[in-house]
């Protein structure tokens, strides 16, 4: 009896602690923001994820009256930054700006300190055309010359990242497991030297977000094949999509969007998705993303959760064929 009675006490303390915590919550949530806010983005700055969290953390500022700080939180795959965000408080002060790359995580770290449950959707903020872009002294001009290069090269050709698990190794993966090409991947700590390496014939080809290599394109520093979106990109009309060019295999939604530790109350999560909703229909905003050959992406907390549901499920079996893993 006695052991029955501690059992329903220790019952009744943790509802009251669990009532207590959302009433505090919800109770910071009638008076936010009256503080800081923090955007995490675990890659480097000047990767797209950085780029696209920053043009919305200028604009969120103002809005909400408050100072809002872009922190880069690097390593492993973005997991340090995003395993951050997962075990902060959810009092709605951080969030985490994450790429397509986050959903496929829990595949490469079996030990990984969160799960994906632990992190609440808050709002795409936008979708981004990958170029595959080869190295100048590779010698190809279309995807079919790369494949066949690819193809009669004993080992196949080096293809770079911005690292396991980022954006740009889902994609290439997609691409090489979905046409059973040989090759060596290899992983940088960033985009900015994978396209320097690619630019410099280090390494033949790349999935690079158009967002970071648009500069470099336009400058003839790389050579571009192909966009891997649906549609061609607005910045670059005449480049053609991996589909006209006959290779659905490495047609990629390179997405981002921000995520919360989960219990962040909702009334902030849906004040959240309203206000990068309007920043991204604001036309300097649009124009901005156009120039970086961006588009607005949007849908509500709800809908969110349940878009990283499904593309966890679609492309973590794309990784599982891959083999790749990180511990």
């Amino acid at each position: 009896m006695n052991k029955l009675n501690s059992f329903v006490s220790l019952k009744t303390t943790v509802a009251l602690a669990t009532l207590a915590l959302s009433a505090t919550l919800n109770a910071h949530a009638q008076a936010w923001p009256s503080k800081q806010i923090t955007f995490v983005v675990p890659f480097t700055a000047g990767s797209a994820t950085d780029i696209m969290a920053r043009v919305i953390g200028e604009k969120l500022g103002p809005r909400l009256g408050q100072t809002v700080v872009v922190e880069n939180r690097v390593g492993a795959g973005g997991t340090i930054g995003t395993s951050a965000v997962a075990k902060s408080t959810p009092d709605g002060y951080t969030f985490v700006v994450v790429s397509t790359g986050h959903v496929v995580n829990p595949v490469l770290y079996s030990k990984l300190n969160y799960q994906l449950k632990d992190l609440a959707g808050v709002s795409p903020i936008g979708t981004l055309p990958s170029a595959l872009v080869v190295a100048p002294g590779l010698g190809v001009k279309t995807v079919k010359e790369l494949v066949d290069k690819v193809r009669a090269a004993p080992n196949g050709l080096n293809y770079a990242s911005a690292g396991i698990g980022s954006a740009a190794h889902v994609n290439a993966e997609k691409f090489v497991v979905g046409l059973k090409l040989k090759g060596n991947h290899v992983p940088y700590k960033g985009t900015p030297q994978m396209l320097v390496d690619i630019a410099g014939n280090n390494v033949d080809y790349v999935f690079a977000p158009l967002i970071s290599s648009v500069t470099m394109i336009r400058e003839g520093k790389v050579v571009p094949l192909a966009v891997s979106s649906e549609k061609r990109a607005v910045a670059f009309p005449n480049i053609p999509t991996m589909a006209e060019e006959g290779y659905p295999q490495g047609q990629f939604n390179f997405w981002i969007g921000m995520l919360a530790a989960a219990q962040t109350p909702k009334a902030i999560l849906d004040k959240m998705n309203d206000e990068i909703n309007a920043i991204v229909d604001l036309p300097d905003v649009r124009d901005r993303f156009e120039k970086l050959g961006a588009l607005p992406f949007k849908m509500k907390p709800a809908a969110f959760d349940k878009f990283i549901q499904d593309e966890a499920a679609t492309l973590g079996e794309v990784m599982k064929a891959s083999g790749a893993k990180l511990d």
